[in-house]
This record gives C-alpha cells, sequence and structure tokens, in this order.
C-alpha cells in the first residue's frame, strides 16, 4: 500500500544540517522504498541527495519537514526523524 507520511522534527545537532548527518539521512531514505524529501522554509530537497541537503543550511534547534510517500514511507520518516532529534 502506498501512503503518503509528513513530520515536524526539530534539528538536534549543534552543528546544524552538516555533511556526516547528510550522508547518514542519504543511507537511511535509500534502504527504504519511498521517495522522501525534506522541506525548509520554502526549499523541498530530495533526501537522497547529499549536496542539496547541506544546501538547506538548516541550522541548530530549527524546525524541519520530512515528507514521504511510498510503500515504506511510515519506516523511513520514522528512521530519518530518530536521526535528527538525537544529538550528532
Amino acid at each position: 500500500m502506498v501512503s503518503e507520511l509528513e513530520r515536524i522534527v526539530r534539528l538536534a545537532s549543534t552543528k546544524g544540517l552538516h555533511a556526516e548527518l547528510a550522508s547518514k539521512i542519504v543511507a537511511l531514505a535509500g534502504k527504504y522504498d519511498a521517495d522522501v524529501q525534506i522541506k525548509y522554509e520554502n526549499q523541498i530537497i530530495n533526501a537522497k541527495s547529499v549536496l542539496g541537503l547541506i544546501s538547506l543550511a538548516i541550522p541548530y534547534g530549527e524546525n524541519l519537514e520530512i515528507i514521504a510517500t511510498g510503500t515504506d514511507a511510515e519506516k523511513a520518516v520514522e528512521e530519518i526523524r530518530k536521526l535528527l532529534s538525537k544529538e550528532v
């Protein structure tokens, strides 16, 4: 069953969305059968693009939205939410 899920998350990394964290997001997004995007302010970026994620320049404590569509949307959003909600 294809589903769509959106979650707002506060970025817990005191370094903001940095390269190492972006690569972890890409690895997680790639594990699931879902199209995953990260929305920050008015920009929406494919969560499978390291450079795209870094270009968002999301600072510590900011809210972002995880949007996923596909059979594994719920799993993908939950795993990425856990990653972004902890100190990295």
